[in-house]
């Protein structure tokens, strides 16, 4: 039976572009009423306004912050029926090349984030018997150089979204993981523009690992999963052949097919690459001191 979003609350984080703002448009048009939450006041504000819906400024690592974006949507409108666990960010580079700090805090705002995030808003989502989805990424199955804190943060959301599903089935809450390729958000464009490594990668790839999908179509199909509250939901939907052959994708097959793409060349290149650019994260990126960008199956944080 369809989850009728119309009159539901539907709170997301790292909304403030990418996909996490097309979702709150899309689930507005749905006549759900949004609350958007991130790191960029001025444009979570005016999305905001566009969408007559709530906003608040909060890190996805600070409890305290996360606790009172719940609690001020919950004032506004009584209650938070879905939460969509999408902010999550993306270091530049290898574990070789560092920094180390890098790395922690990719996996402190993509895995410490979502679980923070769920836990403040868990109360109000088992009262309304309601729904959680977790964006997780392909990247939770199919390992490329130069995104190890990546795909263990999203490996890790998955696999918390299995846990959190299995303990709260009996009390009516549903939980699903997203899992999205490559998604034409800023963080994408900035690695993009930034390393003629990670071009050359992508080009090389198999499909579908290198398909590129726009935040439009990522942000409808994860709306759909919402709708019908699916456990996984793969953007687009021939990921899914990835997720099936996961015994095949993890096991030393892998490890041959990347070398035969060029893996360990691959590696050197990046970390000269990060070292000319004296930066871990995209130039859009709030945690390089730019705007907020979306890491492949994340979004606009």
């Amino acid at each position: 039976m369809r989850y009728d979003l119309r009159g539901r609350t539907i709170l997301i984080t790292g909304a403030a572009r990418g996909i996490g703002a097309e979702l709150a448009r899309a689930a507005a048009a749905r006549g759900a009423r949004v609350a958007v939450v991130g790191l960029e006041p001025v444009l979570l504000r005016q999305l905001a306004a566009d969408l007559d819906g709530h906003w608040y400024e909060c890190d996805v690592t600070d409890q305290a912050g996360l606790d009172d974006a719940v609690a001020s949507t919950v004032q506004r409108y009584g209650g938070v029926d879905v939460v969509v666990a999408n902010a999550g960010i993306a270091n530049l580079g290898t574990v070789a090349g560092g920094p180390v700090e890098a790395l922690v805090r990719t996996i402190e705002v993509n895995l410490t984030g979502v679980v923070r995030t769920v836990s403040a808003a868990l109360p109000q989502l088992l009262a309304a018997r309601g729904h959680v989805l977790i964006v997780s990424s392909a990247a939770a199955f199919a390992a490329m150089p130069g995104m190890a804190a990546y795909c263990a943060s999203k490996a890790g959301v998955e696999q918390f979204g299995n846990v959190l599903r299995l303990e709260n089935r009996r009390r009516g809450l549903t939980v699903g993981t997203a899992h999205p390729i490559w998604i034409d958000t800023d963080l994408v464009r900035d690695i993009r523009d930034d390393l003629a490594s990670f071009r050359a990668a992508q080009r090389k790839l198999p499909w579908p690992l290198n398909t590129v999908v726009s935040v439009q179509r990522c942000a409808e199909a994860l709306l759909r999963g919402i709708e019908r509250r699916r456990r996984k939901v793969y953007v687009p939907r021939s990921i899914a052949l990835v997720q099936a052959l996961r015994p095949v994708v993890t096991s030393g097959f892998s490890d041959a097919l990347i070398t035969r793409f060029g893996g360990a060349e691959l590696a050197d290149q990046m970390e000269e690459e990060v070292r000319h650019l004296g930066r871990s994260f995209g130039r859009r990126s709030v945690e390089g001191g730019g705007c907020d960008g979306g890491p492949p199956g994340g979004a606009g944080r």
